[in-house]
């Protein structure tokens, strides 16, 4: 990860709380902040089993409690002052994915996926913003999607999920600002994570896997490490004049589309 930081921490005596931290994204994130030495408070419904690598970085502990809970999110940030004393970066990498047009999707299902994306994401803001306020200022930082800001097919409860965290983050960014407080929205495209694979990688799924492969510029899927590569800049103060943006980490996906021209053109 070397060639990825300069020789000095850029997030030293710096303390992060990152929700979604025990897998994907969110696991990315608070390895590379580690590697860049902000103080990791992580928080997760699951256990993470690599936990050992972010506490080799530096210093960090691990919570398990649920983004749906006010109470449990509050604890968290609040055992990160009692440690550390300040929350001057939050992630919001929790999510879950769900899928199917709204006539297939029940209530149930519907209130989950917005209950953890949208709700949960609001409750991590909340539970941090008098922190934040208090000590001057702070990088708030949503994790939302490219389908929060385009269509995609059969993709109703997630996308409207995602399209609510785009413009929650806008909303946050306005009224805090004034505070000191920045928030901005990144969105992935498709990421090789648990929760894709576990959504995309089946037999019947094989051509759609193809399809949005091909539509990245790039041919390929991307990685987590790449997301929190934009997570670090927006963490750290080199964005210290960015506010209300969504970021689209996706391959150039959102760019336009690849009809087979870029082969007929030799470039490919």
């Amino acid at each position: 990860m070397s060639e990825q930081s300069s020789s000095s921490p850029r997030l030293a005596g710096k303390v992060a709380f990152i929700t979604g931290a025990a897998s994907g994204i969110g696991f990315a994130c608070a390895k590379r902040f580690a590697f860049e030495g902000a103080k990791i408070l992580g928080f997760d419904l699951n256990p993470c089993a690599k936990w050992s690598e972010i506490e080799a970085l530096t210093s960090a502990q691990f919570v398990q409690g649920d983004v749906t809970s006010l109470s449990a999110q509050q604890a968290a940030v609040d055992l990160a002052v009692a440690e550390w004393g300040r929350v001057d970066v939050l992630m919001t990498a929790a999510g879950i994915a769900d899928a199917g047009p709204v006539h297939m999707v029940t209530e149930d299902a519907w209130d989950k996926v917005l209950d953890i994306n949208l709700k949960g994401t609001f409750l991590s803001i909340k539970a941090v913003l008098p922190q934040m306020m208090e000590q001057g200022g702070g990088s708030i930082i949503t994790v939302a999607s490219i389908e929060g800001l385009i269509g995609s097919e059969g993709g109703s409860s997630y996308n409207a999920s995602k399209g609510g965290v785009v413009l929650l983050t806008k909303n946050v960014a306005l009224d805090y600002g004034r505070k000191g407080v920045r928030c901005n929205c990144i969105c992935p495209g498709f990421i090789n994570t648990e929760m894709l694979r576990a959504t995309i990688d089946h037999d019947f799924m094989a051509d759609y896997k193809q399809a949005v492969t091909n539509e990245s510029t790039f041919g390929r899927l991307g990685k987590p490490e790449e997301i929190a590569g934009a997570a670090f800049f927006l963490a750290s103060e080199d964005s210290s004049f960015v506010s209300g943006q969504s970021l689209a980490v996706d391959g150039g996906y959102t760019a336009g589309h690849n009809h087979g021209l870029v082969e007929l053109m030799g470039l490919a």
